[in-house]
């Protein structure tokens, strides 16, 4: 099984890891943790690597981080490694309710899977329903 590590400003990641748990109950090898003003790069970096270990079960880890080039990102970024620790920027629910479907796979396909899910399940309403009166 994959682990999987949200990292987020505030308390984005807590929040959408209930969130996914209210959907699809428990979520094992999911952690969160929250960037704030009041702890520097150095403690944060201890506490992403304490958490990978953590959650890390032999088939490697995926980080979701809330923004690309924000400071979650850039922190989870000096982990990545080819095969052992992938990252995603833009974590958003649905992707969090496909993690137990696929969490199986190999961390290169697991990611690819999240992410392709992630962006599947943004949608535009008016786009949507002027589809469905055949409007363009």
């Amino acid at each position: 099984m994959v682990g999987v590590l949200i990292i987020t400003h505030g308390n984005l990641g807590y929040e959408l890891i209930q969130s996914a748990e209210l959907i699809k109950g428990r979520m094992d090898g999911v952690l969160a943790i929250s960037v704030d003003p009041t702890k520097g790069v150095e403690e944060l970096k201890k506490e992403i690597s304490s958490s990978i270990k953590k959650v890390n079960k032999g088939k490697g880890v995926l980080i979701l981080t809330d923004l690309f080039g924000g400071t979650p990102s850039n922190l989870s970024l000096s982990f990545l490694k080819e095969g052992k620790l992938e990252v995603i920027s833009g974590v958003n629910l649905p992707m969090l309710l496909k993690l137990p479907d696929i969490r199986e796979k190999d961390l290169a396909d697991f990611a690819y899977s999240v992410k392709d899910y992630g962006m599947k399940n943004i949608s535009l309403a008016s786009e949507i329903l002027n589809k469905k009166i055949g409007k363009k």
